[in-house]
C-alpha cells in the first residue's frame, strides 16, 4: 500500500528540507573539531548589560544582532524557493542572555506550499542552546517540536508533548545553533574538527573536513570561500553518499555563500546559492573590529573588480 507520505513528490520533500539539511550539514561541520571543547560557565550574569555591545567577556563571534542572510534554493536546475538565517535583538531565556537566530524556508512546486522556521537561543557567553522551536508546514504534514535544555539537569525536555531524554553534552548544541558555532572555527584547510556536542547522543559526532579554497560567484557577490565536507552519522543528504560541500568566505565573517549536495536516488543535486547580506554587528569588540575589517575590505575589493 502506497502511502500519502510516500507518494509525495521527491523535489517537494526536498524544497521542504532543504534548511533542515543545511542545518544538519552545518551541524557536521559544527561538531567536526579536533579541538578541546571547554568547560561550560560556572556563572552566567543574569541579566543583559546596557552596554553589551563593550562587554570583552561576550564569546568571539563574526555574527550578532541584524545579521541577515537570504538564499536561493535549487534542486537541479529548478529554483523551489528561497531561505533566510537572521539574528535577532538579544533575548534572554531563564535569566541567560542569548542570540536568538532563526533559519526560515519558503517553497513552491507546481502550486503546493513549504512554510518552514526553525528558532534557537544560544548563550551569548558560552554559545551553548537553551531553547530550540521546530515550527514545520509542510504539504499533508505539519509538525511543532518545542525544546528546553537543563544542563544542570542533564536532560532535555520537550514543551509540546512532556518527553524528555538526557543530554549528550553539558554544552549542548541544537541543529541551529551549530551553524552559527561552526563559523567561530579556524576552518583551516587539511584540518578535521570533531565534536559531540549534539544535544541527543545519536547525533554525535558530527565531522567537518576543511578541503581547499575556491572562488564563489552569487547574486550577492564573488566571494574567495573556504570549502568544508561533512561527515554526519546519517543516510539523508549529508551522509557520507550525499557528498555534500559548504563554502563560507574565506575572511573574518565566515558567511555560509553557497551549498551542495548531491540528492540520492535523484538525477541532480540541491543547492543553495547566496542572494543578499545584511550585515550584523557582533558583540565582541574584538570580533567587531575584525568584522568591519574584513567588510572594508570586500567593499574595495568589489570597486576593483568593477
Amino acid at each position: 500500500m502506497t502511502t500519502r507520505a510516500a507518494a509525495r513528490p521527491v523535489r517537494e520533500a526536498l524544497v521542504a528540507g532543504a534548511l533542515v539539511a543545511l542545518a544538519w550539514l552545518l551541524a557536521a561541520a559544527a561538531a567536526a573539531g579536533g579541538q578541546e571543547v571547554p568547560e561550560m560557565q560556572e556563572h552566567v550574569p543574569p541579566t543583559v548589560p546596557d552596554s553589551l555591545a563593550e562587554e570583552p567577556w561576550v564569546a568571539e563571534a563574526p555574527f550578532g544582532p541584524g545579521e541577515h542572510l537570504v538564499y536561493h534554493v535549487k534542486v537541479g536546475i529548478f529554483g523551489v524557493g528561497d531561505g533566510h538565517m537572521s539574528v535577532h535583538p538579544v533575548d534572554t531565556v531563564r535569566g541567560n542572555p542569548t542570540y536568538r537566530a532563526v533559519m526560515g524556508i519558503e517553497g513552491s512546486l507546481m502550486g503546493l506550499r513549504v512554510d518552514d522556521q526553525y528558532t534557537t537561543w544560544f548563550d551569548l557567553y558560552t554559545l551553548q542552546s537553551w531553547r530550540y522551536i521546530r515550527n514545520v508546514h509542510q504539504v499533508n504534514y505539519k509538525s511543532f517540536r518545542h525544546f528546553e535544555f537543563y544542563p544542570d539537569r542533564g536532560t532535555w525536555e520537550r514543551e509540546d508533548n512532556d518527553e524528555f531524554g538526557p543530554l549528550a553534552s553539558r554544552i549542548p548544541l541544537d541543529d541551529i545553533a551549530f551553524i552559527y558555532y561552526i563559523r567561530t572555527l579556524p576552518l583551516e584547510v587539511g584540518e578535521t574538527y570533531t565534536l559531540d556536542r549534539y544535544f541527543k547522543d545519536e547525533g554525535n559526532p558530527v565531522v567537518i573536513k576543511v578541503i581547499r579554497k575556491d572562488r564563489r560567484e552569487t547574486e550577492a557577490g564573488t566571494f574567495n570561500t573556504i570549502v568544508v565536507k561533512p561527515i554526519i552519522k546519517t543516510d539523508g543528504l549529508f551522509g557520507e553518499g550525499g557528498d555534500a560541500e559548504l563554502h563560507f568566505t574565506d575572511d573574518d565573517r565566515r558567511i555560509l555563500v553557497y551549498l551542495k549536495s548531491n540528492i540520492p536516488k535523484f538525477p541532480g543535486s540541491l543547492t543553495l546559492h547566496l542572494r543578499s547580506i545584511q550585515d550584523g554587528v557582533p558583540l565582541h569588540p574584538d570580533s567587531r573590529a575584525r568584522v568591519m575589517e574584513a567588510r572594508a575590505a570586500d567593499t574595495t575589493s568589489r570597486r576593483v573588480s568593477r
